[in-house]
């Protein structure tokens, strides 16, 4: 019995989203026109369910490219109207058309903002008649078994904003890397799938010597960059070697001379190394294979290029990003 009922729910909610599919048209291109032609901010409003799916599209728009924010009603009446500029477009959300703590708002909308889209299930309703552009998201009825509590209608709105956003998207030509930035915490998995080149450490950053200098030279450069290693290079700027802190110590307790040894003498001659072009799990697998944590990083002329360390990989600390 609860199985079928479950299966009654999902088929409602389906046919909803069927209904708001086929009427999609020309107001939906006309609504993303003048989202993408808004010099500032799509602003969303909406109170109780709608308001929490306004706050989900609002949270999708933002990271796919669209400046948004949510605006409740009621803080809107306490103040939080002053957020809302002329350049703005606000779209409010409204199943019913007639939620009064959002209609009160209609008037000084208007008066703040040059556009008004509203999506709502009631065409003929009192947002509707306000709003520049209607989005009709009316379903056949709802899942609750009672035809109250909003199901088929909420999951009708979020998917219609979810089209906004996605269609936006394209159109802003909003690529893998820009969503990457928008994401700097996001989980490991999606920070190994970025190239080296993007997590790098580069230019006064890289702990390098020339080849020839002392190893108290290196030792000191290794002090002040702090990362464990110091990458030794050519006058090419070719990568000769690599200086670990557990050369130094290995060495040091042979009692060498620091001056006037040679760093040649103490470094790992033609150490592994990684290309700009590789990604950052390609970095980590030589990392793993190879028990090490520092990986020299070169360009396809074979010049030193940068740095990786095991922590830009796994997220300790700041997530390093060129885009």
């Amino acid at each position: 019995m609860s199985i079928e009922e479950a299966r009654e729910v999902l088929l409602i909610e389906e046919e909803g989203l069927a209904a708001v599919r086929q009427r999609i048209g020309a107001e939906f291109l006309q609504a993303v026109t003048l989202i993408r032609n808004c010099p500032s901010r799509l602003i969303i409003t909406g109170i109780g369910k709608s308001g929490i799916i306004g706050q989900k599209i609002s949270a999708t728009l933002n990271s796919t490219g669209t400046p948004s924010i949510f605006l409740h009603p009621v803080e809107a009446m306490h103040g939080d109207l002053g957020m809302v500029q002329d350049s703005d477009v606000v779209m409010a959300i409204s199943y019913s058309g007639e939620t009064a703590e959002l209609n009160v708002l209609l008037g000084s909308l208007k008066h703040r903002c040059k556009v008004l889209i509203a999506m709502t299930g009631n065409v003929s309703s009192t947002l509707a008649t306000a709003a520049d552009v209607i989005l009709d998201i009316s379903v056949p009825k709802e899942a609750c078994s009672l035809g109250l509590a909003p199901t088929a209608s909420t999951t009708a709105t979020l998917a219609l904003g979810d089209a906004l956003a996605v269609v936006l998207m394209r159109r802003n030509q909003f690529k893998e890397a820009d969503f990457r930035s928008n994401h700097p915490a996001g989980s490991l998995g999606a920070r190994l799938k970025v190239k080296v080149e993007e997590v790098m450490l580069t230019g006064d950053s890289v702990p390098r010597v020339v080849n020839g200098v002392s190893v108290r030279e290196a030792i000191e450069e290794l002090n002040r960059k702090n990362l464990g290693a110091v990458i030794v290079t050519g006058a090419d700027g070719s990568v000769d070697g690599i200086v670990t802190d557990g050369d130094v110590r290995r060495y040091v307790a042979d009692n060498l001379d620091l001056l006037s040894t040679k760093v040649r003498s103490v470094m790992t001659e033609k150490p592994v190394t990684i290309m700009t072009s590789k990604q950052a799990v390609d970095a980590l697998s030589i990392m793993q294979q190879h028990e090490i944590t520092v990986l020299p990083v070169t360009g396809s002329d074979g010049r030193l290029a940068g740095i990786l360390h095991l922590h830009d990989l796994l997220g300790k600390g700041e997530f390093r990003f060129l885009v």
